[in-house]
């Protein structure tokens, strides 16, 4: 398995990245990834009961079709709390991008991130769409990439390359992200391109897998997103022995949960005004889950979180996160081992003497670098 660190699209793939206007900054916000050939697609999304207006659409198209051969996504807007009207605008989104590439409206998925509570001005994105499309290119996926981004400071980005039989198969991964970070699948986008052959259910039981151990283990503010998705497309492109299960599911499951777990630390990294990444194991509990949602509630203390930030190794601050967790933890069963805090990276462990299971999960620092760029978002 080779891992390159930046995006470089597979087969049959093109993509394109263009400013429509939809951001006062006149910064790039509309993006396209475009399959040649017709792909099998499989997508996780946000568990929030409030979901933006593309949601709707990309759940109804991926019931309602079985291939695929187009992403569009926008920033600058996240055309959610927007009623009726937003979903018919996102309807319109794929439209428009449909009639331009000449393929069915059903084919297209969509996705939106940026402020909620404003309708879409779709007249701008229609107006962009042929000079998108006309773009398109191999190359434009670095466009793309930038064209996701809201209060991101670098574009995440990562390929990998393996070998199914007798044939390479590459996998490309872009993502969005620094704040609003608490999937639960999962204003996170991620975009996965892969020309494997793989059967629907074969990539379906590969993303769910992957997804759960790398953007379900990861928060930055725990806000959850009412955007949140995970998408893959799979082309076929690399004429592989189509898979379906055995030592061929496992090695493109891992190579996926590679791809996954990267962008999603690339998220963390990237948080919102953070000066630390850290990285929480909790050990010997009795199951995974366990281990995950006590994880997650250390990841999510706020006081823990500005506790790192200012270089104050108050293990309180842990122990009382473990407490509130739900589970029933004896002084006894708890040891905390808080690495440095002075450096950029910290590691944090917690064992239970619970059981065997252990979960690892990543959140940042809070600072006020992250409360002033919120108190201006809007």
């Amino acid at each position: 398995m080779k891992l390159i660190k930046k995006a470089i699209l597979p087969k049959g793939y093109q993509a394109n990245g263009v400013a429509c206007g939809l951001k006062k900054s006149k910064k790039a916000d509309l993006a396209l990834i475009y399959s040649e050939f017709p792909a099998v697609a499989s997508a996780k999304f946000t568990t929030n009961s409030i979901i933006a207006a593309p949601l709707v659409v990309c759940k109804k198209h991926l019931k309602s079709a079985k291939r695929f051969q187009a992403v569009l996504a926008n920033s600058g807007n996240a055309n959610c709390f927007t009623g009726k009207s937003g979903i018919k605008d996102a309807s319109e989104t794929a439209s428009f991008a449909a009639k331009e590439l000449g393929i069915a409206k059903h084919s297209v998925l969509v996705n939106s991130t940026g402020i909620i509570g404003k309708r879409l001005d779709i007249e701008k994105i229609k107006q962009a769409l042929p000079g998108l499309v006309c773009g398109l290119s191999a190359a434009g996926i670095h466009l793309a990439k930038k064209a996701i981004m809201t209060t991101d400071t670098f574009a995440k980005e990562i390929s990998v390359s393996l070998k199914i039989g007798t044939k390479t198969v590459e996998i490309c991964g872009i993502a969005k992200g620094a704040g609003m970070i608490a999937p639960n699948m999962a204003t996170m986008l991620c975009f996965i391109m892969t020309d494997a052959a793989i059967t629907q259910s074969a990539l379906d039981k590969a993303l769910k897998a992957a997804v759960d151990k790398s953007f379900n283990c990861i928060s930055v503010d725990g806000c959850m997103s009412t955007n949140d998705t995970v998408l893959v497309l799979a082309n076929a492109a690399a004429g592989n022995k189509v898979i379906s299960g055995g030592d061929d599911l496992r090695k493109f499951s891992l190579a996926l949960e590679l791809i996954c777990l990267d962008l999603a630390k690339m998220v963390v990294a990237d948080a919102e005004g953070a000066t630390k990444f850290i990285q929480i194991d909790v050990t010997q509990a009795k199951n995974i889950p366990e281990a995950k949602k006590i994880a997650l509630a250390i990841a999510n203390s706020a006081l823990f979180k500005t506790a790192v930030y200012g270089q104050n190794p108050n293990f309180g601050r842990v122990a009382a996160a473990v407490g509130a967790s739900g589970f029933k933890i004896k002084n006894e069963q708890l040891k905390i081992k808080l690495g440095s805090l002075k450096g950029k990276q910290v590691k944090l462990e917690v064992s239970l003497f619970r059981g065997k299971a252990r979960c690892t999960v990543y959140t940042s620092d809070l600072t006020p670098g992250y409360v002033k760029i919120n108190a201006a978002y809007n």
